[in-house]
């Protein structure tokens, strides 16, 4: 604020300016005329400036008295300028002037609507015609449509057109397959004969072949109307996320942003996360407009920015592959995860999350009803399994126990121990089995990873606790456990490495807050109080098969403008390396190979007559149910792999009947591999 030496009618104006910009409208409205106060009660004064400023999306406002003038005897003209802020137009600056007049021995404000700006006056309105540009799309690795702008047809009736209600009845029914009753009740609510009443949306496909139907019945009419179209469907829904109306309760935090209320955002997923590229920047008119429409001056002009389009790592092909194998394999009442990366460069290939629900009807609408019931179902199908899911990870962690093994323990590949079908070793007088109860007799330690001996890794966790009590959980969080992969656009969980300070600080969780060599002997197969994603599981047996890089797990490639031709990368990155030596990785990569190609492998039956090395490990993860989670990871081929995939089916069982045969098909169809036929699998033996 610019201050001057004035005199007191320059000071009044001063005064009306400053309340201006604090919001002070009852401060103003005092500082008016007896004329002006009579013709304008206070609280119809605040509504006027503040409707303007909430139209206007005002958020800053700054004013600068410029000049002021006598204009007749008692009254004068301040000129001033009007600085703001706002959300739909940007920045811009009027120019403004104020008469005030004696009255008495004071000076006061004769105000009219023109003080808020120069040509409004009573009856006229501060109107913005907006401009939105076109929703960016979502493609696949491919160029394949994920979420895209189409069409939906709106069947309505227009009550005063209806000659014969019967007939329009028993047509909409059948066609709409819609009760009688219901279709009757969406239109006779209507104020006016001639609204047009929406009954059902159809496919402009369906419209068509309608057409003669539709055009026969008198009282039916069609509009067509823009929406947001999934392909995919339930395939992608966790990934590209949907669109909706932003509800009364979120408004406050999009109206800063230039968005209006019903206005159309993200909600979830890429939607969600890329909302400023998909949306584009909006654009309009602010002008002064009559009450029959006619624009008297435009305030300001604020040109839209074009949309940009999300360009994803996805293949979508692979993605349908992995979304069938997991829903045959989990069933109506299962659930689970797989997650595929390229091991090369941490590329999401594919990220199925089951159950899922279709983003086609997530975007078009719910009714509270239907989203209540959504949310209060148990098997939670709006939960991103593969990222916000988090599971103890069961034999597949052994390959981060064997690791601080060799690099750390003091064990080497030579290393023996005896496998009787239990283990006392603790002292505690607690008997822990093998997942063998004949036991695995004598055997070496890169056999007790391909054979998943439990007592092997009993051992190994012994010796590791006394050696160092924080040593296992540090190379659980070196192979990329327990923290967020930073994965862009997706949330997702951080997981559970569980050491000292974690029970320490966790009271409430544990029954005993000390660690003890229990609890590294737990977490050593994989148990406890451990908890992983499927991505980060992924993630860290890309890691294995690529040679020791962990990657962050890239799913968004870029985001581009085809009409400007912009584009916004997402470059391939290295967030570490796993702990352990070349060539004690080479070792471990040997065991997984056997844990898949050879007989006593725990997978072996699942791979039979495959026709591709392959890699991998089972987990079977204990739970407080029955059932255990069933888990493989693995990558392929074995030698040079090119895919690397994550397998979790909550409650399913073992990890090598239920979860390998899902990694065996991913792997296939990825690179292109029939499946063997007339393979008989080899009897089944019990694995973990």
């Amino acid at each position: 604020m610019q201050k001057l030496s004035l005199d007191e009618p320059q000071k009044v104006a001063l005064s009306f300016c400053q309340a201006w910009e604090r919001g002070d409208w009852e401060a103003m409205h005092n500082l008016l005329t007896s004329k002006a106060q009579g013709a304008i009660f206070p609280s119809e004064f605040k509504q006027k400036y503040r409707s303007i400023h909430d139209l206007a999306q005002i958020t800053a406002l700054r004013t600068e008295l410029i000049a002021i003038n006598p204009a007749t005897e008692g009254q004068v003209v301040a000129s001033f300028k009007v600085r703001l802020d706002t959300t739909l137009v940007g920045q811009m600056e009027t120019q403004n002037r104020l008469t005030l007049e004696k009255e008495g021995p004071t000076w006061r404000v004769a105000w009219t609507p023109a003080a808020i700006f120069e040509n409004l006056e009573e009856g006229m309105l501060v109107h913005f015609a907006p401009k939105i540009p076109q929703r960016g799309n979502i493609y696949a690795r491919d160029g394949s449509g994920l979420a895209m702008q189409g069409k939906l047809i709106t069947v309505g009736v227009v009550p005063g057109w209806i000659k014969d209600e019967a007939r329009l009845l028993d047509v909409l029914s059948a066609t709409l397959m819609m009760s009688r009753e219901e279709i009757r009740q969406k239109y006779i609510t209507a104020a006016r004969p001639d609204w047009f009443m929406p009954i059902a949306d159809i496919t402009p496909e369906q419209s068509a072949a309608y057409q003669s139907v539709f055009a026969s019945l008198p009282g039916v009419a069609r509009q067509e109307k823009v929406v947001r179209v999934y392909p995919g469907g339930a395939l992608t829904s966790h990934i590209v996320g949907y669109t909706s109306k932003i509800s009364a309760e979120e408004l406050a935090k999009w109206r800063p942003l230039g968005y209006q209320p019903d206005d159309i955002v993200g909600k979830a997923g890429i939607e969600g996360w890329a909302e400023r590229y998909l949306a584009g920047q909006r654009g309009g008119t602010l002008a002064i407009i009559t009450a029959s429409g006619q624009t008297v001056a435009v305030l300001k002009e604020q040109a839209l920015q074009t949309s940009q389009s999300v360009y994803l790592t996805l293949d979508q092909r692979l993605q349908e592959v992995a979304y069938r194998a997991l829903e045959s394999r989990a069933g109506p009442k299962g659930a689970g995860a797989v997650v595929a990366l390229d091991p090369t460069n941490g590329d999401i290939l594919a990220m199925v999350s089951w159950p899922a629900v279709d983003a086609n009807d997530l975007s078009r609408g719910l009714s509270p009803a239907q989203w209540q019931a959504l949310l209060n179902r148990p098997d939670y199908p709006l939960l991103n399994r593969a990222t916000q899911g988090q599971y103890p990870l069961g034999s597949v962690f052994k390959i981060a126990s064997i690791a601080a093994a060799l690099e750390k323990g003091g064990f080497n590949r030579s290393s023996m121990f005896s496998c009787a079908g239990s283990w006392m070793g603790l002292g505690d007088g607690l008997l822990r089995k093998c997942w063998l109860a004949s036991g695995h007799g004598r055997i070496d330690l890169m056999e007790g990873l391909t054979q998943s001996c439990d007592v092997v890794f009993y051992e190994i966790g012994k010796a590791l606790h006394r050696l160092d009590v924080n040593l296992l959980p540090e190379y659980g969080r070196g192979f990329g456990l327990g923290a967020l992969t930073r994965v862009e656009g997706l949330d997702e969980s951080a997981g559970l490495v569980p050491d000292a300070k974690w029970k320490e600080t966790h009271p409430d969780k544990v029954s005993n807050p000390f660690w003890a060599p229990q609890d590294t002997v737990n977490l050593a197969i994989g148990q406890g109080y451990l908890l992983v994603t499927p991505l980060q599981a992924a993630n860290l047996i890309a890691a294995v098969g690529n040679g020791g890089t962990l990657y962050r797990p890239r799913l968004v490639r870029q985001v581009m403008s085809l009409r400007e031709g912009e584009a916004i990368t997402f470059p391939t990155e290295e967030i570490g390396r796993l702990p352990v030596s070349p060539e004690h990785l080479a070792l471990i990569r040997e065991s997984l190979r056997r844990a898949v190609m050879a007989p006593q492998g725990t997978a072996y039956f699942a791979f039979e007559g495959v026709q591709v090395p392959m890699a991998g490990k089972t987990g079977t993860a204990e739970t407080a149910k029955e059932e255990p989670h069933a888990w493989f990871v693995g990558y392929a081929p074995a030698d040079n792999p090119r895919i690397a995939v994550a397998v979790v089916v909550e409650h399913g069982g073992e990890g090598s009947e239920v979860a390998a045969p899902i990694f065996r098909e991913v792997v296939e169809s990825y690179l292109g591999i029939a499946p063997a036929k007339g393979a008989t699998p080899s009897p089944k033996p019990p694995s973990r």
